[in-house]
């Protein structure tokens, strides 16, 4: 039996959980952090509320679990991705991280493309304000003296794996999502960086997502009551220790996560880059292997926004849409839930959402329906794009809060055309694919990263669904090419 910690730094907050055999929950504790929104469009955060969260859970987890954390044979990490965090010559932040879902930088993006324009067949897809280059030309124009005051750029997790250890370390998932790194090879590439106006001296030593990256500080190890020097696992981006929690590490696996936004990841076995359909593709957390994402960038966050107009909750807006006659399906709006713009296939970051056909028929079920609709749509439009560049899927997992509503994965099932398997516990992704690379770490085989997970069911097609789905594809096809037009 072996225990290991699986930590998930997302946007909103924490979630840390105790795993046994890197399946099993044994503890688990959660603490939110804040976002930072200083003007319109900006996103950011103190990285040292990362630290302060983490803490936080490991104290909780110390006194629910005493005996299972003195237990704990090794450390991992799963974090948000996209960031950029300048550290001084101390290792302190110069200025908050500016977040993945920050739109500050798109005059940036631009002009980074111009400087290099085959730059999304070596990174990660085409220039997006969310990820860290363009960040940086941002800084070079708007804050200098940070930029000139800059000696290290870290990501999320690496920040907390800093705090835990002491060692300044990164991983390719992560790191091939600053543009900086040539994510064929995982490895920093200096023409990038120059092109960025980054010097590479300044950038963590890459190692495996699932090598150890420094041990567990002796005085953390006391106050938590933990082994000193356990394994601290390098970790892995969000998305990529999601899939891997869900139990995707073989080439054809794909994970469809319905949480605050979607992504479409497939894993592939060979380095499909499609930055023409603003595909993002990294390396994946298990050997061998590549993630292709497609990005669907409101989800759940377009049902929540769909419940605050109908002065109701998410949950119960699901409840009427899934209760609605299905005569009505044909009545209802077509909606195409772009609310923080379009990335794949589009790649309009500043598109806004289309709603077409109200009527005075038209309830709130509806409108809850016509939100689940499109967003099952733009799953499909991803995988379609990803298809088309050639990561192929063969084996589909959903994962996240939207897998909640049996008509959701209804909807995304028959809109992709494939079943959809959905597992016993979809809700530790993040933290579960930390735990699995934390318990290498610790010496377990690389094949722990590939064991299957038990499963809850299975959602199928629908055929009689999928017949009215497609004139309403049809119509939202036209939304999108009106906000592709602008």
């Amino acid at each position: 039996m072996t225990l290991t910690i699986g930590i998930d730094l997302g946007t909103s907050g924490v979630k840390a959980v105790i795993l046994q055999d890197a399946e099993n929950v044994l503890a688990d504790a959660a603490q939110p952090i804040a976002v930072s929104i200083p003007h319109v469009g900006w996103s950011e955060q103190d990285a040292d509320d990362w630290v302060a969260a983490v803490w936080s859970c490991l104290d909780r987890l110390a006194t629910q679990a005493p005996r299972e954390m003195a237990a704990v044979s090794a450390i991992g990490l799963s974090g948000q991705m996209l960031c950029a965090l300048l550290l001084d010559k101390s290792q302190k932040p110069l200025r908050p991280a500016i977040l993945w879902n920050d739109q500050r930088s798109i005059a940036e993006c631009a002009e980074l493309l111009q400087r290099c324009p085959d730059i999304g067949q070596r990174t990660n897809g085409t220039p997006d304000p969310g990820i860290t280059a363009p960040k940086l030309l941002w800084l070079a124009k708007h804050e200098p003296q940070i930029l000139r005051d800059a000696r290290m750029l870290l990501l999320t997790k690496d920040y907390v794996r800093l705090a835990l250890t002491g060692e300044v370390a990164t991983e390719p998932t992560d790191a091939g999502g600053t543009q900086l790194m040539d994510c064929r090879t995982g490895e920093w590439d200096t023409q990038l960086c120059a092109l960025a106006g980054w010097n590479p001296d300044h950038l963590p030593p890459v190692t495996a997502a699932w090598k150890a990256a420094g041990g567990l500080r002796a005085q953390l190890a006391q106050r938590w009551g933990m082994r000193a020097n356990i394994p601290v696992a390098a970790g892995a981006g969000d998305n990529m220790a999601s899939t891997l929690g869900a139990g995707a590490a073989r080439p054809g696996d794909a994970v469809l996560t319905i949480g605050t936004s979607g992504v479409a990841c497939i894993v592939d076995a060979t380095f499909h880059p499609g930055p023409q359909r603003a595909i993002l593709t990294s390396a994946h957390a298990a050997p061998d292997t590549f993630l292709s994402m497609g990005v669907v960038m409101s989800a759940t966050a377009a049902l929540d926004w769909t419940a605050r107009l109908s002065a109701t909750t998410a949950a119960t807006l699901a409840g009427e849409a899934e209760a609605m006659d299905s005569r009505k399906l044909t009545e209802a709006p077509v909606f195409l839930p772009c609310l923080t713009g379009i990335r794949t296939p589009a790649n309009r970051p500043q598109a806004t959402g289309r709603l077409e056909g109200l009527h005075p028929g038209v309830d709130r079920a509806m409108m809850g329906y016509a939100t689940m609709e499109g967003v099952a749509f733009q799953i499909a439009d991803c995988i379609t794009a990803q298809r088309e560049v050639g990561a192929i899927p063969q084996r589909f997992i959903a994962v996240g809060g939207g897998t909640r509503s049996t008509l959701w994965t209804t909807l995304i099932a028959t809109a992709i055309g494939a079943p959809v398997a959905l597992p016993a516990r979809g809700d530790i992704g993040g933290p579960a694919g930390a735990a699995r690379l934390a318990a290498v770490a610790a010496g377990a085989s690389t094949d722990v990263l590939s064991a299957p997970l038990p499963m809850r069911g299975t959602v199928d097609p629908d055929p009689a669904l999928a017949e009215r789905l497609a004139p309403r594809k049809a119509r939202f096809d036209a939304l999108v090419e009106s906000a592709r037009r602008g």
